[in-house]
């Protein structure tokens, strides 16, 4: 069953996806089916056998939050509520807190406490799609935001960290991006 989107900017992503979704749900894991219109989401197939058979069901997972570990979850709220125009909309019993985007396409972030301090590259970032990259990294920068350098050479992306460490990349605009393929391909 297809999944209609819609766009909105800024939007996040994981960096695999190459359509720009509203929401984390399925988003990694779906494809862009362009026969059914220009933003229809379709949970691909993956095979599942029954009676030593396998037929072909749409996958039954799909991603609902990304988490990030903090220490100041206060600071960490206002960052990412301040970089990503969410708001705080509730506090779990563990303490932790979920943000969600005030557009309401449905993106949510949860932030958790924990006691350590980050000790080495995250294995899992966020890719934030910008309609401007210079400005958007000047504007994440004046939020708390640093450049960091993780051996990147030669990228159109340019790679930060949340006030915790946490790395993150602000990739080219769409239009950058899209220009960038045109000119590859001639």
């Amino acid at each position: 069953m297809a999944r209609p989107l819609t766009r909105t900017t800024p939007v996040f992503s994981i960096g695999l996806v190459r359509s720009i979704p509203t929401c984390l749900s399925a988003a990694v894991f779906a494809k862009l089916d362009r026969s059914k219109g220009p933003c229809q989401l379709t949970a691909p197939k993956i095979p599942v056998r029954q009676n030593g058979g396998s037929e072909e069901a749409p996958m039954a997972l799909e991603i609902d939050w990304v988490i990030i570990d903090c220490i100041d979850l206060e600071a960490m709220s206002d960052f990412w509520c301040r970089a990503l125009d969410f708001e705080h909309v509730w506090t779990g019993p563990s303490g932790g807190y979920l943000l969600a985007a005030k557009d309401g396409s449905h993106l949510r972030l949860g932030l958790m406490p924990c006691q350590d301090g980050k000790t080495a590259k995250n294995r899992l970032h966020l890719d934030l799609r910008p309609d401007d990259q210079e400005a958007e990294v000047r504007r994440l920068e004046d939020l708390g935001a640093q450049r960091i350098d993780i051996g990147q050479c030669g990228v159109p992306w340019v790679v930060m960290a949340d006030p915790e460490g946490n790395e993150f990349c602000v990739l080219r605009s769409r239009s950058q991006e899209q220009l960038a393929r045109h000119n590859r391909e001639n």
